[in-house]
């Protein structure tokens, strides 16, 4: 349990640009507060080659937290006692969450459940099945708010829905789910990684997406086409260990070629949520231990690197994503001593971090 003054020197950190989740999760680790972070950056950003990113003062957090009060809403810090534990196993789980609703949801046997925007009136209607069919068996289906499956998904399992969306807690996307998502923080629950006001844009949405598999033991996509965002949602939940499923469609429909791609490819087939809960059954995150925040196990010194190791890694980095672990095989370093070459980019604006594990320079 940390103090005020930490909880909110650690929403100053993660509200500054150039922090993201993965940098925030090091920074705590290797100064063991979010004060020492912040302290800190400078130097840091200076060895990245670069000026430090501007922490936010403790005036505006005081106004964050005085606006999600007049919202009913709340944050939630990764660390906290009553972050869902699932999502707290991934490397890359958001430091902050903020909040409407029951946040028991989270901690209950979840399915997430995506698909197409432009659904068939047929494929709604079986997502719509299943969720209620989940539910009514006591398990939470979380979604993104999206047209189409999305939807139809939150509506079938109402009251026992979780809802992520791209943007802040108070911007409705898309405008036409504004009274359903205002429905889902009454009544089941909201969550946005985003501060409050934000407006999506399109590169918020694989950040939502791994909230939205990460909430999960499995993901279950209904109709999709191939390289769609639901596409995209399975290949997370494969990366974060978690079961992926599929409906199977009819070949000649373009909305369903993406799920019989999975389908060929192992996940497994779901025609009813008997299914569904038949592979996910013995996986009852109940039986989990309360995950560990990393820096609360772990002290990590500052790795010892000149300017020939920076310069390894740097050769090693383009304008295309490449996981970290392919940057430590490929420099024959210390992962430690990467990830802090990685962190200085970053906090000097030269490295940007993807869903994943993956890492691009900035052109």
């Amino acid at each position: 349990m940390v103090d005020e003054a930490e909880r909110s020197a650690r929403l100053r950190l993660i509200r500054t640009p150039s922090i993201g989740p993965v940098s925030y999760r090091r920074l705590l680790a290797r100064f063991g507060s979010a004060a020492g972070a912040i302290e800190a950056l400078p130097e840091l950003a200076r060895r990245g080659g670069g000026r430090a990113p501007v922490v936010p003062p403790s005036g505006t957090i005081e106004r964050e937290r005085a606006l999600l009060e007049r919202l009913g809403a709340r944050h939630l810090l990764l660390g906290d006692a009553d972050y869902p534990p699932l999502l707290a196993e991934l490397d890359d789980s958001p430091a902050v969450l903020t909040l409407r609703g029951d946040l028991a949801l989270a901690s209950r046997t979840t399915v997430a459940i995506v698909g197409a925007r432009d659904a068939s009136a047929a494929a709604c209607r079986l997502a719509r099945a299943l969720a209620r069919d989940l539910a009514a068996a006591g398990v939470s289906v979380v979604s993104g708010l999206a047209r189409g499956i999305d939807g139809a998904a939150h509506l079938g399992a109402l009251p026992e829905t979780i809802g992520v969306v791209a943007g802040g807690i108070d911007v409705a996307y898309p405008p036409q789910h504004a009274a359903l998502q205002e429905r889902i923080a009454r009544e089941g629950l909201l969550l946005a990684e985003m501060p409050p006001g934000t407006e999506p844009r399109a590169r918020h949405f694989p950040y939502r997406n791994r909230i939205v598999t990460g909430l999960a033991l499995g993901t279950l996509v209904v109709e999709a086409a191939p390289r769609s965002g639901s596409l995209i949602s399975a290949r997370l939940a494969g990366e974060q260990g978690r079961e992926v499923m599929a409906v199977p469609g009819h070949p000649s429909d373009p909305r369903a070629r993406g799920g019989n791609a999975l389908i060929r490819d192992g996940a497994t087939l779901v025609q009813d949520a008997a299914d569904v809960l038949e592979q996910l059954r013995p996986l009852d995150p109940r039986a989990l231990p309360r995950p560990v925040a990393p820096w609360e196990s772990v002290s990590e010194a500052a790795a010892d690197y000149g300017d020939a190791e920076r310069a390894r890694v740097e050769s090693l980095l383009a304008a295309a994503p490449v996981a970290t672990d392919e940057l430590v095989r490929q420099s024959a370093l210390p992962a430690a001593l990467v990830q802090d070459v990685l962190l200085e980019l970053e906090l000097a604006g030269r490295l940007e971090r993807h869903p994943g594990g993956r890492v691009s320079r900035v052109v």
